[in-house]
């Protein structure tokens, strides 16, 4: 390839991490390229108030701190394009990216393309994210304090997700569609033990109350077995079901566990049957399924741009 047509460092995805990455390569005069991706923005786009960011003692809209990272990240020369990766071939160096119907090549890549939360897909579930529906214990329990809560779904992240939040809520109702729950026994057994959660088994949600009023009231539920339908009064609903990664591009490329999270060593460095692909790094939520917080993203978004200053200068860029 002709060298003013071969990038020196291409990012997919631009939310916490992706955009941490650009601003350190932009600052080190490697001119990313940031690809925006299906979810600009990430999670954070759909997060009301971040309270737990480093730096903001008030708190910051999740699409504020999301707009300040990327015109500080264009400040220093990082490029943001609107676009989804369609295909990918890291065989051959400069890797080659097709976007659209145009052809990137990138000497270097930060895969930073995230997870997304799974939801219900309720209309009214989908208008009250951030609002009292949310799909982070950990970002909005506080917001909960007091309160009666419910979090959804049978698995060892519905019962995470409930246990932390009784330190905030006064009440915590675990409903499960299935009979059974899915959770490990440790984990069951925890949850079943503790005087403030309560559960409904073989029960669905069909509607979240409170979308007028852009304030959760209530749960629409009906009881599988019986077909009862009732209200249930929380003032908030937590998804506890699970996120997907964003990594499918990368199946029979790069090395993915059972549930298509992006395998690393020391947290950058992605591996295809085993082996460390030099020049390619992962960072955030697509390679990170035990912490998932904007800090830990942006922290190793620093790490692979770090690393990719570090891999082109020793390749004489």
């Amino acid at each position: 390839m002709p060298e003013n047509t071969t990038r020196e460092t291409v990012i997919l995805g631009s939310g916490c991490s992706g955009l941490t990455a650009a601003i350190y390569a932009a600052r080190s005069n490697l001119k990313p390229l940031v690809l925006e991706g299906h979810e600009p923005g990430g999670q954070l786009s759909i997060t009301t108030l971040v309270e737990n960011f480093p730096g903001w003692p008030e708190g910051i809209q999740g699409p504020e701190l999301i707009e300040n990272m990327k015109k500080q990240a264009t400040r220093f020369g990082a490029e943001l394009k609107m676009a989804h990766l369609n295909s990918i071939d890291l065989t051959q160096h400069p890797f080659m990216l097709t976007v659209g119907s145009e052809i990137i090549h990138t000497r270097t890549l930060i895969i930073a393309s995230g997870a997304s939360a799974r939801w219900l897909n309720l209309p009214s579930e989908q208008a009250l994210i951030g609002y009292g529906v949310s799909s982070c214990a950990t970002c909005d329990g506080f917001f909960a304090s007091g309160k009666e809560i419910a979090v959804i779904g049978g698995g060892d992240s519905a019962m995470e997700e409930a246990l932390f939040l009784t330190r905030f809520a006064s009440k915590v109702t675990i409903i499960n569609r299935s009979e059974k729950f899915r959770a490990s026994k440790i984990m069951l057994d925890r949850a079943m033990a503790h005087p403030s959660i309560r559960f409904l088994s073989s029960t669905t949600v069909e509607e979240v109350l409170g979308v007028e009023e852009k304030d959760v009231k209530g749960l629409r539920l009906r009881n599988l077995v019986s077909d009862e339908v009732y209200v249930l009064p929380v003032s908030f609903m937590f998804l506890g079901i699970g996120h997907i990664p964003n990594a499918m591009a990368f199946k029979g490329i790069l090395d993915l566990d059972d549930d298509g999270y992006i395998l690393t060593r020391n947290n950058v460095f992605p591996t295809h049957n085993g082996q460390i692909i030099p020049g390619v790094f992962a960072c955030g939520d697509i390679q990170d399924r035990r912490y998932r917080q904007a800090i830990t993203a942006a922290g190793s978004g620093c790490m692979a741009a770090l690393e990719v200053e570090k891999y082109l200068e020793e390749h004489g860029r």
